[in-house]
């Protein structure tokens, strides 16, 4: 499946086009935003006091809240993610606010994450420039070149367990705590200490509610829920048949945003949930545009019509693809190493 940009074969010779759409939709809606953020986040409370209601009822049903609480979190997420890209207000404050306090509840540093993410945007596709905010990534000519332990350790990150059980949890439960990264400034720094000290508050008081146990089972629980959620949606969106990588000295932004971001296609709840950011062809190409508007966008501009979608079915295909293959220009699994490709 292969995805086509629409803009013709030199996509800079049609920049101010697509420029000049995007625009159009970057205009931050205060209603829109504050009804998602009470369906979102109030919607989560809700949840967290049925699961207490729950845990003196059935544990299965406890179990089930849990899943749909992860799935709450994954959209608080995306209101986090857009209030980092500044498109969720008009107001940097308010960003900046709601930004902290959705961190927060999803238990990552606000500052420092909108560093690194800015980095994820500048650098997706480009081969040259991978390591930070991506899925770890090797091209076949890397991986046969590696040490047995290198390809081991590769292995290992790319197990779908790992990938999208453990890998998240860690993230979130233990990266998220340290001010890890070397070149992060003091307000960078400061954000991780503050969401460590609040998450410290929150802690303490969701442990008297519930109880120490209980709380900690459950919060680990919605958060390996979530984080596996949206390291598969992550995934999906960066990793699919017809990707676009490329070196640096040829890499375009234009292409990156559209062929080297997919149309996650999903059913509408699915599409609720993930805060409509399988638009992520449109996301890339201006993250300035909040996520309630990204369908409207896509749905209105006949240059995005073009785009293939990937289905939810489709996207499962996703699985099988580990390495790059810069020759075929191709994702790949580790099955290409063992079957050359007849000529």
């Amino acid at each position: 499946m292969e995805i086509t940009a629409g803009i013709g074969n030199d996509p800079s010779s049609q920049t101010e086009n697509w420029k000049e759409i995007v625009l159009k939709y970057q205009r931050p809606s205060l209603v829109r935003g504050i009804w998602q953020l009470t369906n979102s986040v109030g919607g989560y409370v809700i949840l967290w006091a049925l699961m207490y209601w729950s845990l003196s009822v059935s544990l299965w049903l406890t179990a089930a809240l849990t899943v749909l609480a992860g799935g709450f979190l994954v959209r608080i997420f995306i209101i986090f993610h857009d209030c980092g890209h500044g498109s969720f207000f008009h107001s940097r404050r308010a960003n900046d606010v709601m930004g902290f306090l959705t961190g927060v509840l999803t238990f990552t540093p606000y500052a420092l994450w909108r560093k690194e993410h800015a980095l994820h945007h500048s650098t997706a596709s480009d081969l040259d420039r991978r390591g930070t905010g991506d899925v770890p990534t090797m091209t076949v000519d890397e991986y046969l070149a590696a040490s047995r332990w290198e390809k081991m350790g590769y292995r290992l990150v790319r197990n779908p367990v790992v990938l999208f059980g453990i890998i998240p949890l860690a993230m979130f439960l233990v990266k998220h705590r340290l001010p890890h990264s070397h070149q992060a400034n003091q307000q960078e720094k400061r954000s991780v200490h503050w969401t460590n000290l609040t998450l410290l508050g929150l802690f303490a008081a969701m442990s008297f509610l519930f109880g120490f146990v209980p709380y900690l089972v459950l919060q680990i629980a919605v958060i390996g829920v979530a984080g596996g959620l949206g390291t598969w949606l992550f995934y999906v969106q960066h990793q699919f048949e017809g990707v676009y990588w490329e070196r640096e000295e040829e890499w375009d932004f234009a292409d990156a945003a559209f062929k080297g971001s997919s149309f996650y296609k999903l059913p509408k709840v699915l599409q609720w949930f993930s805060g409509n950011i399988g638009f992520h062809h449109i996301h890339h190409l201006s993250p300035r545009i909040a996520n309630y508007n990204l369908e409207r966008c896509h749905n209105a501009e006949p240059l995005f019509q073009t785009v293939t979608s990937i289905t939810f079915l489709a996207s499962l295909k996703c699985m099988t693809f580990r390495l790059w293959d810069e020759r075929g220009r191709k994702l790949v699994g580790f099955r290409h190493l063992r079957t050359p490709e007849k000529p």
